[in-house]
């Protein structure tokens, strides 16, 4: 069971959902991201070796209502108006694509996109420098480190999906979720 328990694909995806229930709220979240009709089994946060990057609309096409779907899942909810609220993944890719890379989750209050999805990819980079021996000083400024990642050509790519939502002014629950939804299957559809 081991080897076939590998995603051979992985695809990011977001949604918002605002109810007056905080469990609609996240269900609405699911269904704006495109997974509320998959059981979703949350897993930590290992990028697979060989694993391929898709689209979400590629990416949606290997879902069937009801599959257990593994995924990472970043998520936060408020019913404070006007608050902002954020989930974020991350994602680190080695440049040796027969080893594993990282993703990471991340969820605040009061940051925007920007400011969000670079601290999930900076986490998701330095887990992935600590396994590869990858110098960094985490003093140094995101834009420093990156330049740091570049020249060690051990980090080939990072990247983010963030969702963010400003608190429903009528004090609606308001969910934000950010996903990478692993997929084992690997024929082509």
């Amino acid at each position: 069971m081991g080897m076939n328990m590998v995603p051979k694909r992985i695809f990011f995806t977001k949604g918002v959902g605002k109810h007056k229930e905080r469990l609609t709220s996240f269900e609405m979240a699911l269904r704006d991201a495109g997974i509320a009709a998959q059981n979703l089994v949350r897993v930590s946060s290992i990028f697979p070796p060989k694993c391929k990057l898709i689209t979400r609309k590629e990416g949606l096409k290997y879902l069937n209502p009801g599959e257990v779907v593994f995924a990472v899942v970043a998520e936060n909810s408020t019913r404070e108006a006007h608050r902002l609220c954020v989930s974020s993944i991350g994602v680190a890719i080695p440049t040796d694509r027969n080893t594993y890379g990282y993703l990471s989750e991340h969820h605040s209050f009061g940051e925007t996109e920007d400011q969000a999805g670079d601290y999930a990819e900076e986490l998701a980079a330095e887990m992935l420098a600590t396994t590869l021996d990858v110098e960094f000083d985490p003093d140094k400024s995101w834009d420093e480190k990156k330049e740091i990642y570049r020249i060690s050509n051990k980090i080939v790519r990072t990247a983010n999906v963030t969702q963010s939502a400003v608190g429903d002014k009528k004090g609606l629950w308001t969910t934000t979720i950010a996903a990478a939804i692993l997929i084992m299957d690997d024929e082509e559809k």
